[in-house]
């Protein structure tokens, strides 16, 4: 039973980390109703940023910067490269956000080369320990974080101007746009939110019992994309809901990986796709996605 208790603290830990990046897809995809397949870079970028400068600023100051850098590179992707297809079919988008991560990823993974770049946190190898149950102190700073990052961003999207306008723009953006907002404005912020929650994502990817930020730490954003499909790409709430029913089913499945033998190796990669699948074969907009109706 304890066995059972801290793999379920811990995928509540890493389901938490994976809402963060799940949010970010959701809203972009709220904003612009497009699908960002640059997620991945953004997080490799805030990382990178942090891990370069932990030496000469300290922790926390290198951090603010890393997240910093990310929100910067994605507005600068929205104002760059995005907007000049606006008005573009929505899977011309996507494909265009495919080419942006394949050109960042590969100028981050030049730079970074085979090393494993640590991002000097001030947590170590702790653990806390609850009885029999081990619990890392970076697993408790990951649920904090993501918990209090998410309940502002939720808290910014009901109360700001700049929530109200998304809001108005993923019901209808013509609509919204003749009562005046500002859809580049709201494109821009919704790239620059992406990038920072991705950033702090990064952080908790790397930190113990991970070794570092290392080429393939990007690959954690593919992780996250079941869980804002599940969901539903146009709901916050889904996002929150869909990491964590992905990190709480790839714990399990990993943890349990003796157990399920007779089902092959590396069964915790491929479950939040089983999980995504099954569910949208029964709710195809996600669980808490929006059906769109449409009269023919």
């Amino acid at each position: 039973m304890s066995t059972f208790a801290e793999i379920l603290l811990n995928g509540v830990s890493l389901g938490s980390v994976y809402a963060l990046i799940a949010l970010g897809f959701v809203v972009i995809f709220r904003a612009t109703e497009v699908v960002n397949f640059a997620h991945a870079s953004l997080l490799l970028a805030g990382g990178y940023v942090t891990a370069t400068l932990h030496d000469d600023l300290g922790f926390w100051p290198a951090l603010l910067v890393g997240i910093a850098s990310a929100a910067v590179v994605g507005a600068a992707v929205e104002f760059l490269v995005m907007r000049r297809y606006r008005g573009s079919d929505h899977s011309v988008l996507a494909i265009v956000t495919i080419g942006v991560d394949i050109l960042l990823t590969t100028e981050l993974t030049r730079r970074m080369g085979t090393d494993v770049l640590p991002l000097g946190d001030p947590w170590g190898d702790a653990v806390l320990k609850l009885g029999p149950i081990s619990l890392a102190h970076t697993r408790i700073a990951a649920f904090v974080a993501a918990a209090l990052l998410i309940t502002a961003f939720l808290l910014v999207f009901r109360y700001t101007s700049w929530g109200v306008a998304m809001r108005a723009a993923a019901e209808s953006a013509e609509t919204a746009a003749l009562m005046g907002v500002r859809l580049g404005r709201v494109s821009l912020g919704a790239w620059a939110v992406a990038g920072g929650l991705a950033a702090v994502a990064a952080l908790f990817l790397t930190v113990f019992p991970t070794p570092g930020l290392e080429r393939a730490t990007s690959l954690a954003a593919l992780k996250a994309f079941p869980a804002a499909i599940l969901g539903g790409l146009d709901s916050t709430t889904g996002a929150l809901v869909g990491g964590l029913l992905v990190g709480i089913t790839e714990s399990l499945a990993t943890g349990y990986q003796s157990d399920l033998s007779f089902l092959g190796r590396g069964l915790g990669d491929l479950a939040p796709y089983l999980v995504m699948v099954v569910i949208l074969l029964i709710r195809p907009a996600g669980l808490f996605g929006t059906k769109e109706l449409a009269r023919v």
